[in-house]
C-alpha cells in the first residue's frame, strides 16, 4: 500500500538553522524599513528642535538649540508643565500607548500583540516625545525613536502577507535603524535588538536587522551628521588596574541601576494613588521638573551636552554631584508620571556622573571613567551587557576601551540579575500580568530527534486482525489509546484507537473485517527517526493524534512510536541537566589517578 505522510514532516530536512529563501525577501524589505527608520529619526530630531525653539525661545526654527541658553526666569517652572499638559491630552484623547519610554511598549507589542503597531502610534509617539523633551522633559530620544522606527517597520510589514514572526523582524529592524540614525551606533543597535527585542537568535531575524541598521547608517551623514556623537579626548590609565577598576565601577553602578529601577516604580505607584485622572499626572510631575530646572537647568531636556561634558571631563565636581542628584530626581518623577520620553540618555548621565566621581580616585582621565559608568549602568538597567559595552565605545570612538567597558557591563549585569527579578524595561510589562523570560536556550525538542525519544520497538497490531479481535483487545489488554497497524513486512498501514473500537462495538462495521481493510483509506501522519522532536510535537497538535508512528524512510517499516509522554521526557531531562548536581571525580579517585606518588 502507499503511505501518505504529513507534508510538513516529509519536507523538513534537519539542519543547523531554519532559514529559507524568505530570509532574502525580509532582507530586501529591510532596505525600505532602514530608510524609513533613518528618516523617522531625522523627523524626530527636527521636531524636538522645533519644540525647544517654540517653548524656550518663542521662535519657529528647526535648528538645534540648548535650553540652558534661554533666559525665561520663573517660566522655567511653567514651561515643562505646559508641555506635559499637552502630552497628557494627547495620551487621553489620542492613544495611551504614547505614554512611557517606548521600549516596554515595543516589547509588549512584539510578544503579545503580533507585532502590530498602529498608524496613530507612529504619528503621535514622536510628536508627543518632541513636545515632552522640547518643553524640558529630562528624557532622551532613543525610546521614542525605537517606538517610532518599530511602528514604521510594523506598518510596512502589515502591507504584505507575513507571519507574526516576520512582522516582528521588520518591527525590530525599524527600531535598530532609528537608534543607528540618532546615535551612529550600528553595532549597539544590532545588539540591542538581539538582547532586548527579538527574543530569539535566528538568521531570519538577524540578517534583516543588520541590513536595516547599515542602511540607516548610510543615510545618517546626509540626514543628521557623520562621525561619533561624543568625540571626547580621554586617556586610559596604564597601571594595569583598569580592568578590575572597571569591573568595580560596574558593580557600583549596578546597585545604582537597581536603586533607580526600584524608585521609579515606587513613584509610579504613588501616582496611581492620586485622586485625579492619569491625564493630569504628567503635569504634576512636570512641576518637580521645573523646580529642578531652577536648581540646575542642565537637568532639563535630553542632556546630550551634559553627556559630552562628562566625557570631556570639563565639569566641576559640585556640578557633577548636582547633576547626579537632581537629574535622578526629576527624571524618576517625570517618567513615573507616565509622560512620553526615553530612558537611555538619562541613564548615561547618571551612570557617567557616578563613574566621573569615582574616577577622581583612579588613574586616568575622569572622562574615561565616566564612559565606563555609562557602559555599566546601561547594562545593569536594561539587562543588555553587550549593548552597553559597545554603545559606550561607539558613542566616543574609543574602541581600545572595549575590554574595560565589557568588564563594567559584566559587573553591573551580574548585580542586576542577582538582585532584581525584573529590569527597568520589563517591570512595567510584568505589572500588567505578562511574564517575560529573557534567557535564550535551544529548545530540547528541536535539539533531539524522534529516534532518540521514541519507544522502540512499539507494540503493534497485525493488519490481518479482525475487528472482533481488535474490540476484544481494547476491552481487556490495551494499555494505550492507539496502536500502529502493520502489514506482514512490518510496514505501516494506519493507526487504530479506542474510539475506533468503540465505534465498531456499536455495530458500525462487520466483525470479520480485517483491520487492513477497515483503515486502508485513512491518511496517517508519520515521522522519521531523524525528524526533530519539535516537528513531531507540532504534528500532534495539528492532528490531535497523541501517538505518532516513527517509520524508516526507506522501508516504511514501523521502528518506534512517539507520544506526548515521550516529548515531556525531553523537557524533564533538560530540567534535570539544569538543576541536578553531582561530582564525578572524588578526592579518592583523583588520588588513584595520580598514582602512588599521590599518597
Amino acid at each position: 500500500m502507499s503511505l501518505t505522510p504529513t507534508r510538513a514532516v516529509e519536507s523538513h530536512q534537519p539542519g543547523d538553522h531554519t532559514a529559507d529563501m524568505r530570509l532574502a525577501l525580509l532582507a530586501a524589505m529591510a532596505l525600505v524599513v532602514g530608510t524609513g527608520g533613518a528618516f523617522g529619526a531625522w523627523a524626530l530630531v527636527k521636531l524636538i528642535a522645533l519644540a525647544t525653539n517654540l517653548f524656550w525661545f518663542g521662535r519657529v526654527s528647526f535648528n538645534h538649540s540648548v535650553i540652558t541658553d534661554a533666559s525665561v526666569g520663573l517660566w522655567i517652572v511653567v514651561i515643562p508643565v505646559i508641555g506635559s499638559l499637552i502630552v497628557g491630552l494627547m495620551a487621553r484623547f489620542g492613544s495611551d500607548k504614547i505614554r512611557g519610554h517606548g521600549i516596554p511598549e515595543a516589547i509588549e507589542t512584539i510578544l503579545f500583540g503580533e507585532s502590530r503597531l498602529s498608524l496613530k502610534v507612529a504619528l503621535l509617539k514622536p510628536l508627543s516625545s518632541a513636545i515632552s523633551i522640547g518643553s524640558g522633559g529630562p528624557f532622551g530620544a532613543e525610546g521614542p525613536i525605537i517606538m517610532t522606527g518599530g511602528a514604521i517597520g510594523s506598518l510596512f510589514a502589515q502591507c504584505f502577507h507575513l507571519s507574526a514572526a516576520e512582522r516582528k523582524t521588520l518591527l525590530v529592524a525599524g527600531t535598530s535603524a532609528g537608534m543607528t540614525a540618532i546615535f551612529g551606533t550600528p553595532l549597539a543597535a544590532i545588539l540591542l535588538a538581539v538582547e532586548v527585542l527579538l527574543f530569539e537568535w535566528k538568521p531570519r531575524s538577524f540578517v534583516p536587522v543588520v541590513v536595516a541598521a547599515l542602511v540607516s547608517f548610510a543615510w545618517r551623514p546626509a540626514l543628521i551628521g557623520s562621525g561619533v556623537m561624543f568625540p571626547a579626548a580621554m586617556t586610559m590609565g596604564t597601571t594595569g588596574w583598569e580592568l578590575p577598576a572597571s569591573a568595580a565601577i560596574g558593580v557600583i553602578v549596578g546597585f545604582e541601576a537597581m536603586l533607580l529601577s526600584t524608585s521609579l516604580y515606587r513613584i509610579e505607584d504613588l501616582f496611581h494613588k492620586l485622586p485625579v485622572h492619569w491625564m493630569w499626572w504628567p503635569a504634576i510631575g512636570a512641576v518637580v521638573v521645573g523646580l529642578g530646572g531652577l536648581i540646575d537647568a542642565h537637568v532639563l531636556g535630553a542632556g546630550y551636552a551634559s553627556i559630552a561634558a562628562l566625557l570631556d571631563g570639563s565639569l566641576a565636581l559640585k556640578v557633577v554631584v548636582s547633576l547626579l542628584v537632581v537629574k535622578a530626581l526629576v527624571w524618576l518623577i517625570a517618567l513615573g508620571s507616565g509622560t512620553s520620553g526615553g530612558v537611555l540618555a538619562p541613564l548615561l548621565i547618571l551612570g557617567g556622573a557616578a563613574g566621573f566621581l569615582i574616577g577622581q580616585f583612579l588613574p586616568g582621565a575622569p572622562g574615561f571613567w565616566a564612559m565606563i559608568g555609562m557602559a555599566g549602568i546601561m547594562s545593569g538597567a536594561m539587562r543588555a551587557p553587550m549593548t552597553g559595552a559597545l554603545f559606550a565605545v561607539e558613542l566616543t570612538g574609543h574602541f581600545e576601551a572595549v575590554p574595560c567597558t565589557i568588564a563594567a557591563a559584566g559587573g553591573a549585569y551580574a548585580i542586576s540579575v542577582l538582585l532584581m527579578r525584573r529590569s527597568i524595561l520589563t517591570e512595567k510589562i510584568a505589572r500588567r500580568g505578562r511574564h517575560i523570560l529573557q534567557e535564550y536556550t535551544v529548545d530540547p525538542l528541536d535539539l533531539l530527534q524522534a529516534g532518540q525519544l521514541m519507544t522502540a520497538p512499539p507494540q503493534t497490531l497485525a493488519g490481518s486482525m479482525t475487528i472482533a479481535e481488535a474490540v476484544a483487545f481494547f476491552t481487556t489488554d490495551a494499555r494505550h489509546r492507539s496502536y500502529p497497524v502493520i502489514d506482514p513486512a512490518g510496514r505501516l498501514i494506519g493507526l487504530v484507537s479506542r474510539t475506533d473500537a468503540l465505534r465498531w462495538q456499536m455495530g458500525e462495521a462487520r466483525t470479520d473485517t480485517t483491520l487492513a481493510d477497515a483503515i486502508s483509506d485513512a491518511a496517517q501522519p508519520v515521522a522519521y527517526p531523524d525528524t526533530p522532536s519539535g516537528v513531531v510535537a507540532d504534528l500532534i497538535i495539528e492532528t490531535g493524534i497523541g501517538r505518532i508512528p516513527i517509520v524508516d524512510r526507506i522501508t516504511h517499516c514501523v521502528v518506534g512510536i512517539l507520544s506526548r509522554q515521550d516529548l515531556l521526557k525531553a523537557r524533564s531531562a533538560n530540567r534535570l541537566a539544569e538543576t541536578g548536581r553531582s561530582r564525578f571525580v572524588s578526592r579518592k579517585s583523583a588520588a588513584n589517578a595520580m598514582g602512588p606518588a599521590a599518597s
